[in-house]
């Protein structure tokens, strides 16, 4: 796997991939925006009501890995800003990890 060495990137015995991401809902746009206590900073143009925010976050992070939507799953944070998403071990050895790099 070409994963790069993120500090909020780990991978679990099975390949998978574990993201620690924290979230800013209701941002003018969508992108990375660096590092907020060893996670992923996202500002996401979604509001943070009834699931929004985190099918957008799914979205967003499918298109920029160039994986599909259905192999991320949201683990833990459904209703925090402090999410930790999987990314199955077939999409994540595909995964485009550099863009991620803000």
């Amino acid at each position: 796997m070409t994963q790069p060495d993120f500090v909020f990137l780990r991978q679990d015995k099975s390949n998978d991939v574990w993201l620690d991401i924290h979230v800013i809902p209701n941002a003018s746009q969508t992108h990375a925006d660096g590092l907020h206590d060893g996670a992923l900073r996202v500002r996401l143009h979604a509001p943070p009501v009834d699931g929004k925010a985190n099918t957008a976050l799914i979205a967003w992070l499918a298109g920029v890995l160039k994986i599909p939507k259905s192999q991320i799953e949201l683990m833990r944070g459904q209703t925090a800003k402090r999410k930790q998403l999987r990314v199955n071990a077939k999409a994540a050895a595909t995964a485009n990890w550099q863009a991620l790099h803000g």
